[in-house]
């Protein structure tokens, strides 16, 4: 019983993580459990200090408990190292300089744009594949957000009506190293515009370091 009560809370957490703030009643219609054991796992959650909820208001009836997540459960994520990741980019800051960090974060997206290239183009998804009118620029925009996944990212392709896509990123795994060097974000949208093609426009139109809860690029081909 005890696995199946953390199970339940891991889903609630991921659940917030990937779609924001959820009222009790909407997780529990998507996790298949009743809103009374829902409720039980978010106040402990809240307890932990895992998440916490606003108060919304609506046209009828009493306000709705919106749950999101704190700051605090990005520990709860993966993490990628990060304390001796900041503490490699402080040690280079102090030895060479901001050159030396320009330097380094243009060998990493070169590096990076390669990798991504090659595993790009030996992707390949069954339920893609047999889409017969998918144009390769979103074949490979689905590429990169399962290699995204594998990082950490909690990567996912949302199509939109006019014909672009979104790469929602849901995480960062690196969060903390780019707040000390932001050239990382500025670097892996160039990365993401090399891998995709000279044809295809990639805006980054939400940005956690912004105050934002995900990254999102808005991508066009």
């Amino acid at each position: 019983m005890g696995d199946d009560r953390q199970g339940i809370k891991h889903q609630i957490l991921h659940l917030l993580k990937r779609q924001g703030a959820q009222t009790a009643t909407a997780l529990a219609d998507q996790l298949q459990v009743s809103p009374m054991a829902i409720r039980q796992h978010l106040q402990s959650l809240k307890a932990e200090q895992w998440v916490t909820y606003q108060e919304e208001r609506r046209p009828l009836g009493r306000p709705v408990k919106l749950w999101q997540l704190t700051p605090q459960s990005g520990q709860w994520f993966p993490d990628s190292h990060t304390e001796l990741l900041v503490d490699i980019l402080c040690s280079i800051k102090a030895m060479f300089g901001a050159d030396g960090i320009d330097r380094l974060m243009l060998d990493r997206s070169q590096r990076q744009t390669q990798t991504y290239r090659s595993k790009v183009n030996e992707w390949s998804d069954p339920n893609l594949g047999a889409v017969s009118d998918l144009l390769d620029w979103q074949r490979r925009v689905n590429a990169l957000a399962h290699l995204r996944t594998q990082e950490g990212y909690m990567a996912e392709v949302v199509e939109q009506p006019e014909g672009a896509l979104l790469l929602i990123e849901n995480h960062c795994p690196i969060c903390a190293a780019a707040q000390i060097c932001q050239n990382l974000c500025s670097t892996e949208l160039e990365v993401f515009r090399a891998v995709l093609g000279a044809t295809v426009t990639v805006e980054r139109v939400e940005h956690i370091l912004q105050g934002d809860r995900r990254c999102t690029y808005r991508i066009q081909g």
